[in-house]
């Protein structure tokens, strides 16, 4: 199996992770992109932040790989499904910011329209 993961921050990461505990196998791969603004440091730095957390929390996968994109995320993952042959594509119901609306968020609306194969939206628990 190979997952396509969508993260901008630890928070992100973890409830991926939580998910994929159960499911991801020492054969499966998992591609981990982390998308964030170019001009803004902090975002990049919790987005490098959030690639450490995944290598670490999937070490029992074989082949974790990861990434770092600027731009849109909607638009960043869009093109990440398109070029990697993953299964399934798992991202968070919205972004991991502490103070974010807990409700869908855009990239995840957009990629549940617009994706070709399955979006699992995990939740993000409350700090």
């Amino acid at each position: 199996m190979h997952y396509l993961v969508g993260t901008d921050s630890v928070h992100t990461t973890a409830a991926i992770c939580d998910y994929l505990d159960d499911r991801a196998t020492p054969d499966d791969t998992v591609t981990v992109i982390s998308v964030t603004h170019s001009d803004d440091r902090t975002a990049r730095r919790d987005g490098e932040e959030a690639l450490n957390v995944a290598s670490v929390r999937l070490a029992s996968v074989s082949r974790v790989e990861t990434d770092t994109r600027s731009g849109t995320a909607a638009d960043a993952l869009l093109e990440a499904v398109r070029n990697v042959d993953a299964d399934e594509v798992i991202i968070g119901a919205h972004s991991g910011d502490p103070d974010a609306t807990r409700d869908l968020g855009s990239t995840a609306r957009r990629l549940l329209e617009e994706a070709d194969r399955p979006v699992v939206v995990v939740p993000i628990p409350e700090l």
